[in-house]
């Protein structure tokens, strides 16, 4: 089959790797002049089954409250007179309820796992190098109630299958000395051994390059205008090069990988995804004092930032801000950043040499992403990852490779049962939902 795959960035690249392995002729649409270069260029480097509790649950909602007005705070609503914020606010609150969390939380595990094995299948096969750390990652907790709430997620997750083992402060300090700068703060955490960390900017470029070699064809800096269908099929792909020149292009299939953009384009289509950006940030600082710099990736809980150690640069990323379409830096929310980094590793860092960065992550009320068929006959999505973006990227490449070429897919997931009900002879093509029943 001839395949068009629409976005360049971590899951994009991944889902032209695994369709060219499975033997279609692939080509990729990108915006940008090279992969991997807007939400994939500085995240917070984690291959993380464990950051797996959505963040709707059911204390997000008074939490939200609290933070409503702090300019700082890890997950920040500015509401807007916008339709697509309301209505994606309204499902993240039914998304709250313990069942859907539980059910969220075992999909985005099941889905975790899959593709972490599949990223280590990959790396085997190929020697891709990425900045790449396989110590695990480790949660740490600097509020009792956080740590209190943390444990019955962090069953639910054990249950699906996810090494997580809770440990005390002094534990925690074991296995990453430099958190003896706040051993005081403290109360506790999570170990998980088997997830990983890396440069996922790095990454994404490696695999380009790889699927190149493989013969994927690449269209960079070329921009889609729109579509002309026949009847429920996309008949061409319309799009600009570098130079403004229109073209058209014919597909078998076409896989929607443009992230927080994939809303507006499934909409001309009639496709209707409930995804909204969500801002997050990002602050790389030069390691400068090398005995007091973490070298194991970790998650600060209570202000949901993630370190992680790439090469000679410490990448410390979090927070979440629904603004719409902005991608303007804010700097309180950067120095924020850097106070929480500086309060917990006093020693580390004093905050020079920073850089900031920031990007929209394809955020679902859920979490979970939308992979499978689309109403669409030969539309086929493969979005909506939120802040799971690299972690799920393989798994979602190889599902989506799997359900394109009319397979089933090997992993027991949420969309299976509406892929697989949208390919049988005589259904109509459904779109797999992040929820169902």
């Amino acid at each position: 089959m001839q395949v068009i795959v629409l976005g360049a960035g971590v899951t994009g690249i991944t889902t032209a790797w695994y369709l060219r392995q499975a033997g279609h002729e692939v080509t990729v649409i990108e915006r940008q002049p090279a992969a991997g270069l807007e939400t994939s260029f500085a995240n917070g480097g984690q291959i993380s089954v464990s950051h797996a509790e959505p963040w709707a649950n059911p204390g997000a909602p008074l939490k939200v409250l609290k933070w409503l007005m702090r300019e700082d705070a890890p997950l920040l609503f500015r509401l807007r007179a916008d339709a697509a914020q309301w209505r994606w606010g309204l499902q993240f609150l039914r998304e709250c309820t313990p069942g859907r969390t539980a059910h969220n939380i075992r999909n985005i595990v099941s889905l975790g796992l899959y593709s972490r094995a599949k990223l280590q299948a990959l790396r085997a096969a190929t020697g891709i190098a990425y900045e790449q750390r396989t110590q695990g990652i480790l949660h740490f907790y600097t509020s009792e109630a956080e740590y209190e709430a943390a444990q019955e997620p962090a069953r639910l997750m054990r249950e699906q299958g996810c090494e997580l083992d809770m440990k005390s402060p002094d534990e925690c300090v074991a296995i990453e000395p430099a958190l003896a700068q706040c051993r005081s703060k403290i109360v506790g955490g999570s170990m998980t051994p088997s997830d990983e960390s890396g440069d996922a900017h790095l990454f994404t470029q490696e695999l380009a390059r790889l699927c190149a070699a493989a013969g994927v064809q690449f269209r960079y800096e070329t921009r889609i205008l729109g579509f002309e269908r026949s009847g429920d099929r996309i008949d061409q792909l319309i799009v600009a090069d570098a130079r403004g020149e229109v073209q058209r292009l014919q597909a078998d299939a076409h896989v929607l990988c443009l992230g927080s953009f994939s809303r507006g384009l499934a909409r001309e289509l009639g496709v209707d995804l409930n995804i909204y950006p969500a801002k997050g940030y990002s602050v790389t600082l030069p390691v400068t004092a090398p005995e007091h710099s973490y070298q194991v990736s970790l998650t600060d809980d209570e202000y949901k930032l993630v370190f992680s150690r790439l090469g000679d640069r410490l990448r410390i990323a979090g927070t979440a801000e629904l603004n719409g379409y902005d991608t303007s830096l804010n700097l309180a929310r950067c120095e924020a950043i850097v106070r929480r980094t500086r309060e917990l590793f006093p020693q580390m860092s004093d905050g020079s040499g920073a850089q900031y960065w920031t990007g929209l992550r394809p955020a679902t009320p859920s979490n979970l992403p939308y992979i499978g068929r689309s109403k669409i006959g030969n539309l086929f999505l493969n979005t909506g990852h939120g802040t799971l973006g690299w972690t799920h990227s393989c798994g979602s490449g190889a599902a989506i490779a799997d359900i394109v070429g009319g397979r089933v897919p090997e992993l027991d997931y949420a969309f299976t049962a509406a892929s697989l009900a949208a390919a049988r002879p005589g259904n109509r093509p459904l779109v797999p939902q992040p929820r169902l029943p």
